[in-house]
């Protein structure tokens, strides 16, 4: 009887094992099936229409080309001085320094190259910009670096010709917490030798404020 209990239970056990391994195998197939498919859905997201050699050159060349925008950065050349208003706190009146803006075209006319000079919390204060127009992305590009940070800031932007006015958005690194906040410039254009400018960026409270604005005048 034991031995027929025995042989019974191996039989089980037996059939039970070659089901989990039918069982096993089913999954291992159709996971299989299903990561195939899966690969097969990207490849088909991701496929981008092949491009012939001439288009392509074309689009390089229409990318690498200075155009109008181009031609209007090179309006902004130029040493510009002014004196410039300081925030720190919304509530408090600004301080006035005195500042320099210098700007050169570079790379053919392709960027503006600005030289910052000026005061700030009482220490000389020193600072790069670089703006350039990206053709393919039809908007205005910016960097930012000074002496009173190690990261860069980057801005992009839009010019309205109706209004004369360059909005530039973009992020600076908020050294509080080590992670990005948002930064805005506005350029109003007065005239070839007149411009304005507003910075914008969070305050105490985390709300925006305007932290520093300025009428530059060219100097001849």
């Amino acid at each position: 009887m034991k031995r027929i209990a025995l042989t019974i239970c191996s039989a089980t056990l037996l059939l039970l094992s070659c089901n989990n391994s039918a069982d096993d195998k089913t999954k291992t197939e159709t996971a299989s099936s299903d990561t195939t498919s899966k690969m097969a859905d990207v490849k088909t997201e991701t496929a981008a229409p092949l491009m012939d050699s001439a288009a392509m050159m074309k689009a390089w060349m229409d990318y690498a080309t200075p155009g109008a925008m181009h031609t209007w950065m090179a309006k902004t050349n130029g040493t510009w001085e002014s004196e410039v208003s300081q925030w720190m706190d919304s509530k408090a009146p600004p301080t006035k320094v005195k500042a320099t803006n210098v700007q050169t075209s570079s790379m053919g006319g392709r960027y503006v190259i600005g030289k910052f000079t000026s005061n700030m919390m009482g220490q000389p204060f020193e600072g790069m910009s670089t703006m350039g127009y990206d053709n393919a992305k039809k908007m205005f590009v910016s960097t930012w670096v000074d002496n009173m940070s190690t990261g860069i800031t980057h801005m992009t932007g839009t010019y309205d010709e109706a209004t004369k006015m360059m909005n530039f958005k973009g992020h600076q690194t908020d050294p509080t917490t080590g992670k990005d906040s948002e930064i805005r410039e506005e350029m109003k254009i007065i005239d070839d030798n007149t411009y304005t400018m507003t910075m914008y960026g969070p305050g105490m409270d985390g709300k925006e404020m305007k932290f520093m604005e300025g009428t530059f005048k060219k100097k001849k």
